[in-house]
């Protein structure tokens, strides 16, 4: 195998492939990227056995065969040669020879015989959508965040992407809270899947500034995102996901309306407050003075209250979770937000004001005597 190639095209590449190659896994050979030449074709590979990454490099001369080069080794060696400059990488048996210009390295790397087999999507039968780069960013921005990390629930570790009523829609939840975005409308294929939210933020951290769409080719068991040269495959949660939509309130007692900038400006002025109590919070309206409150739960620290007028018409009082209000507060686009509450254990809807239902998150309250 031999390849010539700018430092910059296959630095990049490294940086991106070697994410996914394990470190820690019990098989060494995962640690490794696996460089393939075939038919004047470049590229670069990177599995974890859950999510497998390529990256297909262009390359100005190259001749065919395979090697394994350990990934943390090769990507730190290469992204110190000099910027601009072609790289020779070339194998003589499992000996690899790099060489730029005054700088040669001799990596011991392993037969590509060993290296895992990568997953397979047969194309013509996949679920397919492709979208516009940034219309997918919004939308999984919005969502993935309220994933779970808890194992012992594996479904709540995933985005689940499920269509309802001819739309495809994005939804997560960590038991805690619930987002919920409308993705793509009006589409004929059905979808029902949960895509490992570890996979979507590599997705996330593969685009660049020159990507301008997406491709998402979903089968029985696998998804595979298709940017530029770049291929990303993963597979699928399996698992059930709780029917989420029995959890959003369809009418609350009341409406907030606020300015988005200055909400995040109180809550973060009360969590100072209530680090020793697990960052809660107490949002309060008041009627009577039309005033909007968020404090701190009174600790060793002190307490804090911030006020902010506007239309109340009901009195209603509820501990959040400062936290899950400004994950949210942070990705609405507004310069405006609708908080929505009734009682203090129901869900608290929050929503971009100009609220055209594309995207819904709720917070549950915090039963706190």
């Amino acid at each position: 195998m031999k390849i010539e190639v700018t430092q910059d095209k296959i630095n990049k590449a490294l940086n991106i492939v070697s994410r996914v190659a394990a470190g820690r896994s019990t098989l060494p050979i995962l640690n490794n990227i696996l460089i393939k030449v075939e038919k004047k074709k470049v590229s670069l590979t990177a599995t974890n056995l859950d999510v497998a990454i390529v990256d297909f490099v262009p390359a100005s001369k190259s001749e065919d065969g395979e090697v394994t080069i350990p990934a943390r080794l090769l990507a730190d060696f290469v992204s110190n040669l000099p910027k601009g400059e072609m790289v020779e990488i070339k194998t003589d048996g499992d000996k690899v020879n790099i060489k730029s210009g005054k700088y040669t390295s001799i990596i011991n790397g392993t037969s590509a015989d060993d290296y895992p087999e990568l997953p397979e999507i047969d194309e013509k039968k996949a679920v397919t959508f492709k979208m516009n780069i940034d219309d997918f960013k919004e939308g999984l921005e919005g969502i993935v965040f309220a994933s779970s990390n808890d194992l012992t629930r594996p479904a709540l570790t995933g985005v689940y992407f499920n269509t309802n009523d001819g739309d495809l829609y994005l939804a997560a939840t960590d038991g805690y809270r619930l987002a919920e975005r409308k993705f793509i409308s009006k589409i004929k294929s059905e979808v029902e899947a949960i895509v490992p939210a570890g996979s979507l933020q590599e997705v996330l951290r593969s685009i660049n500034d020159e990507t301008e769409e997406i491709e998402i080719l979903f089968d029985e068991s696998q998804v595979r995102f298709r940017l530029d040269e770049i291929e990303i495959t993963s597979k699928l949660i399996d698992g059930s996901f709780p029917d989420y939509r029995q959890l959003i309130p369809k009418k609350s007692d009341i409406t907030v309306e606020l300015e988005c900038e200055e909400l995040i400006r109180v809550t973060k002025l009360a969590a100072l407050f209530a680090r020793e109590v697990g960052g809660s919070v107490i949002l309060e309206t008041n009627k009577e003075k039309q005033l909007f409150s968020i404090a701190s739960v009174v600790n060793e620290y002190g307490e804090n209250t911030s006020e902010i007028e506007t239309k109340i018409d009901m009195d209603v009082k509820v501990v959040l979770n400062s936290k899950y209000l400004l994950d949210v507060l942070n990705i609405l686009k507004d310069k405006k937000v609708k908080l929505s509450f009734s009682n203090k254990l129901d869900p608290v809807v929050v929503k971009n004001a100009s609220d055209k239902g594309d995207y819904t998150h709720i917070i549950m309250p915090l039963n706190m005597k």
